[in-house]
């Protein structure tokens, strides 16, 4: 459930009424009308209900620049909502508007972005050179990469190109300085790098694939229905940031066969994830509100969908032929 609280003009508090009446609100409140004209209503909202009543009462914001709307979660409400009720809740997408306000979090390029992708490049290099899964598992669990891949996914969802310049500018900041930071770690290193964590990710193959789309459609799924707790899973099953530290190992140690394979796992990630949660956030119906908005979003999503679709398609057949030219004759 959610409590939302609705600051509007006392002539609109029918409009309200209306609004709640019509997504089936629990309980509504009305407060006194203050010396500024505007009242207080508040509404005890199901999960699946949030989003509507939004739409419904988003209209009234263009016409009255003080009116406002809150959107609070509730920790508990006594007594518990039925099992039927709860099982409708707990299916519900998170409402747009909360989406977008975690996604540009996500999407902004920041000084702790940066030091973060430099602290978690550090970690992951030590641990694909030293062989260590544990220190590769933490440093993809730090690395703060698959933010902005969400991000962008779901500007495109929107048709919203702010958020998505925002996103490819993050994404290709973050993967660039990774590179460079280990590009040069590999210049510096002593001895070759042949440990196993290293050559894993120089070698992609179907199953790769096949791992990031299924990764990156949970990715999706899990910021649509609050389960953040899956994302630590996602950041390890899906990460980014060990193929991008390996790129620039071996380019640092005069390696580009193996820089290049890495390379390609990389591009199969970030191609695979963006797809996969674009399909999620289509299917979980996350579209703009206005009707111009969604046909410039539809637009957007269908181009950006086959995009993707034909860039995999060309990872894939890089993939099988590189697989082909190596398997002995």
């Amino acid at each position: 459930m959610k409590y939302v609280e609705v600051m509007i003009g006392a002539g609109s508090a029918e409009t309200v009424r209306t609004a709640a009446e019509r997504v089936k609100a629990l309980d509504v409140r009305f407060g006194p009308v203050g010396p500024d004209g505007l009242i207080v209503i508040r509404l005890l909202v199901r999960d699946n209900q949030v989003q509507r009543l939004l739409d419904l009462l988003q209209g009234l914001l263009g016409a009255q620049p003080s009116a406002r709307i809150v959107v609070l979660a509730v920790e508990a409400s006594i007594p518990p909502p039925d099992e039927a009720a709860r099982q409708h809740e707990d299916s519900a997408p998170a409402a747009r508007e909360a989406l977008y306000e975690n996604m540009d979090k996500n999407s902004r390029l920041g000084v702790n972005y940066l030091i973060l992708v430099m602290l978690s490049t550090v970690v992951a290099a030590i641990g694909l050179i030293e062989d260590n899964v544990a220190v590769v598992i933490g440093a993809m669990v730090i690395a703060p990469l698959l933010g902005p891949n969400l991000a962008l996914s779901l500007g495109t969802a929107l048709g919203d190109v702010p958020l998505m310049r925002r996103s490819v500018k993050t994404v290709l900041i973050g993967i660039a300085l990774a590179i460079v930071l280990t590009v040069v770690l590999g210049w510096l290193w002593p001895t070759e790098l042949t440990s196993r964590e290293v050559l894993s990710r120089t070698d992609a193959g179907l199953d790769s694939v096949v791992l990031a789309l299924a990764s990156g459609a949970a990715a999706a799924l899990s910021v649509t229905t609050g389960l953040s707790s899956v994302l630590v899973g996602v950041m390890v099953a899906v990460a980014l940031l060990p193929p991008a530290a390996t790129v620039g190992l071996m380019l640092g140690q005069g390696h580009p066969e193996l820089a290049l394979g890495a390379l390609l796992l990389l591009a199969i990630n970030v191609v695979s994830v963006n797809l996969a949660s674009k399909i999620v956030f289509f299917f979980k119906g996350i579209r703009p509100r206005k009707w111009l908005e969604k046909e410039t979003a539809k637009r957007a999503m269908v181009i950006y969908v086959l995009v993707w679709i034909l860039t995999l398609a060309v990872l894939t057949l890089i993939v099988l032929e590189r697989r082909y030219r190596l398997l002995p004759i």
